[in-house]
């Protein structure tokens, strides 16, 4: 009697890092429609990291190399075959999304250390790691416009992989649901960073629209991709404003990074399966408890690999997808050369296709 006392203690009352918020959840669509089952993300060909990593963003350079952030904190540089990696800088912290300017500069959002800048020799500046006084405590996906300016998301100002690493941070602001992420301006001009827009539950990939108007940003805890006015000044995007549409909604997975692709198609990675979190959605209390038990039991995103491309108007053009779990965190997706690279944050390779 005294043990069950001791366990019912504990599974109530016992101290959780979350404050969980109750929300409703859309019904999941399956794998129907323009995301019907199939098998074209499989048997990858892979570029080795050798003891790196965690490519969670590819990114095709001017100079035709391919860049990527590892877990480490180096950026590596390689060539479009893999061939000649070398490390181009150490930032420190995580570099996520990365970005050129106009002149040649790296840019870089990274977790732990914010908004960089990353020369061509490899020396790192840091651009932005405070908004009005506030840390910037999970810079994700970055964007630069035509006109200079750096646009970011700073996913969760509650959980920050400073503490814990990305993942772990991700999970927990998505168990929380507190839609604490925003979407930020640096303008290299003034020096200064605002707050384009905030309330979104994981802001993760951000991509300039062609017409230089828009942001495309993902909504991770959401399952959605916004069109956002980059010319928006702190807007909570739960309100309802002509500045803020949901562009995609109700996706299957976590939609993560967002890559300017050929023809006009965007890619975007979804990192994970929906799964009984959903089922949560509506009982915070539920929430709570399943950080008291062995993680063994909580219900982890089933490991598939799924990668889509669609236009500015939203219409789905492409649809990959490896239900084997050979690829099971597919941050994202880059076009470049005659090649899909796939971004993976749980691999030690980068995994490509020809196209």
């Amino acid at each position: 009697m005294f043990a069950a006392l001791i366990v019912a203690a504990y599974l109530s009352l016992w101290p959780v890092p979350i404050e969980p918020v109750s929300w409703t959840a859309p019904t999941p669509p399956g794998y129907t429609g323009p995301h019907a089952a199939n098998t074209r993300l499989a048997g990858l060909q892979q570029i080795s990291l050798g003891a790196e990593a965690g490519p969670e963003h590819v990114l095709a350079g001017p100079d035709g190399k391919l860049y990527t952030g590892v877990l480490s904190g180096k950026i590596l540089r390689m060539q479009a075959d893999g061939g000649a990696q070398q490390v181009l800088a150490s930032t420190g912290g995580r570099p996520l999304g990365l970005a050129f300017d106009a002149a040649g500069q790296l840019i870089v959002a990274d977790a732990i250390k914010g908004l960089l800048s990353v020369a061509p020799d490899g020396r790192v500046s840091v651009l932005a790691d405070r908004v009005d006084g506030e840390t910037i405590r999970f810079a994700d996906g970055v964007a630069v416009a035509a006109n200079g300016k750096i646009y970011f998301s700073d996913a969760s100002q509650r959980f920050g992989p400073g503490q814990r690493d990305t993942m772990e941070a991700a999970m927990l602001d998505v168990l929380e649901q507190s839609a604490t992420g925003r979407v930020l301006e640096y303008d290299p001009a003034a020096k200064a960073t605002r707050v384009l827009a905030y309330g979104l539950s994981f802001s993760n990939g951000v991509l300039m629209s062609a017409d230089q108007r828009h942001l495309y940003v993902c909504e991770s805890g959401r399952y959605r991709v916004w069109k956002i006015d980059v010319d928006a000044a702190k807007l909570d995007v739960r309100m309802a404003s002509p500045q803020a549409q949901v562009l995609l909604d109700n996706l299957p997975g976590y939609p993560d990074n967002l890559v300017r692709g050929e023809g006009g198609r965007i890619w975007l990675g979804l990192s994970g399966a929906r799964n009984d979190l959903d089922k949560m959605a509506g009982q915070p209390w539920l929430r709570k408890l399943m950080l008291r038990v062995p993680r063994a039991l909580w219900p982890e995103p089933k490991p598939y690999g799924h990668v889509l491309a669609f236009t500015e108007d939203g219409s789905i053009v492409a649809d990959l997808q490896d239900p084997s779990g050979a690829s099971p965190v597919t941050t994202g997706a880059t076009e470049a050369g005659g090649r899909l690279y796939i971004h993976n944050v749980a691999a030690h390779s980068i995994g490509w296709l020809a196209r």
